[in-house]
């Protein structure tokens, strides 16, 4: 095995574009794996800690850095040469005089260009994005910062800026919204509708609005405000301030709120501003008891599933529909069925997740019928996984978080983590079920299933050949309108053997109850 880096002095790109890229160059010949970076302190030691890089080089970060690890040092090599030559590359000339100017190199300078534009989008590392944000505040700007490793002290001084001067912060980490039908970061195509939402989580705010799309609702606007709002130290100024917009918009019919549990003195502040919106509200507040919080205006509820149908039933004038925490009868005989296909001894169910929320949505849910369930962010702290890279017992994983995301792209560009851990849980004789979510829309892989198939292929064969099956049950977060053609992608799953249901709860609870038939 051979690792090679190099140095692009003076050249900056966003860390979207950079995943992206990243995923291009792993897909070179010869190369395992790959990660371009701008060369700031915190990208250089997570490459350390992923062993792409031997030692701590000293930072530039107005440099791009590129690390590749290939089977030989030719084709760590030649894949370096290619990636500079693609990054240099020169857009083609155009007869345009427009097109011939140079692009702008501030927010100023991008202002000056769009005078109309009211909303900057951060994505630089995050040691220098409070700074660039605070400049976007000062233009007048409302702001989506989607850059990570934004201190907390950073945060709160950005919101009450933005507050003082009716501008709104979305961030930091905040990888999706939805603001007046443009999909921001990583979101879904929705319809324009009557229901607002508000949501501390990017997969969480995905899965909801594109379940509302699909029950025929649509969105007005979807305010992602970053995982750290609703903490006490924040204390939930960018949730408040979307209830308040969305309080006063005309066109929001039901406002939706979801986080996880916010710090109690936030959570109490939150629902008094909802409760006094005016307005039906529908509050996810994943892991807390619904009926702690629910009220006249307040709907509570317990999975993302459950706040799309009651938005969607609010908004249309109809009563909040009588929610289940069972399967139906079709479900109900396909458990039988697919216990009926397993071997003695598979009993334990396996989650491989791209999407942070809706790892956290399975565990609560996979708790409630199996016990004890390991994570790398487990919802007890008895139930860490002792070693990421090893399963035990049932287990739901989130392969987004930093720890594997260290010198990789984000596993809704990059399956390649989870195809090979799939093959290692199918390994595993005690192993049931493999439970997958799969992420559409804009920024997301553009293949996923294509890219999932051969892995699971492999995954379904290793079994076979030590005379097993394994389950795979799933679920698509995403729309007829993604770019990625949700129905070909449904399809291609279901005819590699992929038993997929329409939400992520869904699927957490079809997969609970083949290892666990008293909850079938």
């Amino acid at each position: 095995m051979a690792t090679a880096q190099r140095i692009i002095p003076n050249l900056y790109r966003d860390s979207v574009s950079l995943m992206q890229f990243s995923e291009k160059i792993a897909k070179l010949p010869g190369v395992r794996q790959a990660s371009a970076v701008m060369a700031t302190e915190n990208n250089i030691g997570l490459l350390v800690e992923a062993g792409l890089l031997a030692s701590a080089s000293p930072p530039s970060p107005n440099d791009l850095l590129i690390v590749v690890e290939a089977e030989e040092t030719d084709a760590a090599e030649l894949a370096l040469d290619k990636a500079e030559n693609t990054l240099k590359q020169k857009p083609t000339a155009s007869l345009d005089s427009e097109a011939r100017k140079t692009p702008p190199r501030s927010i100023e300078m991008g202002l000056a260009e769009m005078p109309g534009a009211n909303l900057a989008l951060i994505s630089t590392p995050g040691d220098y994005a409070a700074a660039e944000a605070l400049k976007a505040l000062r233009l007048g700007l409302h702001v989506m910062l989607f850059s990570a490793n934004v201190s907390v002290d950073d945060e709160v001084m950005l919101k009450r800026y933005a507050r003082e001067h009716n501008l709104l912060v979305m961030g930091p980490d905040c990888g999706t919204a939805i603001i007046n039908g443009a999909p921001l970061g990583f979101a879904n195509v929705v319809r324009r509708g009557d229901i607002g939402i508000v949501a501390a989580s990017g997969t969480g705010l995905q899965q909801v609005a594109s379940l509302i799309h699909r029950y025929g609702g649509g969105i007005t606007q979807a305010i992602g405000i970053g995982g750290h709002d609703l903490s006490a130290r924040v204390g939930g100024i960018s949730m408040l301030q979307g209830i308040d917009a969305l309080a006063v918009d005309p066109g929001t019919k039901v406002i939706v709120l979801i986080s996880k549990p916010p710090a109690p003195n936030v959570m109490k502040v939150v629902l008094d501003k909802a409760a006094c919106s005016g307005k039906p509200v529908v509050v996810d507040f994943l892991g807390a008891d619904p009926a702690s919080f629910s009220g006249k205006a307040i709907h509570g509820v317990k999975t993302l599933e459950d706040a799309s149908a009651t938005a969607v039933a609010l908004a249309a004038g109809k009563p909040a529909p009588n929610l289940s925490d069972t399967l139906s009868p079709t479900l109900t005989k396909l458990t039988g069925d697919l216990r009926s296909q397993l071997a003695e001894g598979q009993k334990y169910v396996r989650g491989l997740f791209s999407g942070g929320t809706l790892c956290f949505e399975t565990l609560l849910l996979l708790g409630e019928s199996l016990g004890e369930v390991y994570s790398n962010s487990p919802l007890q702290p008895e139930f860490k996984l002792p070693d990421v890279w090893k399963s035990q017992k049932h287990m739901a994983i989130d392969l987004g978080d930093d720890l594997f995301t260290q010198g990789r792209p984000h596993p809704m560009i990059d399956f390649r983590l989870r195809n090979e851990r799939m093959a290692q849980e199918a390994r595993d004789p005690e192993v049931a079920v493999i439970l997958l979510d799969v992420v559409l829309g804009y920024g997301s892989h553009m293949d996923p299933a294509g890219e999932l198939l051969p892995a699971i292929t492999e995954a379904r064969l290793i079994a076979e050949k030590a005379g097993r099956k394994i389950v795979f049950i799933g679920s698509v977060c995403g729309t007829d309108s993604d770019p990625q053609n949700l129905p070909h992608q449904e399809q291609m799953l279901r005819e590699a053997g992929v038993h997929l249901v329409d939400s992520n709860a869904k699927s957490a609870r079809l997969a609970a109850a083949i290892v666990n038939p008293m909850k079938a």
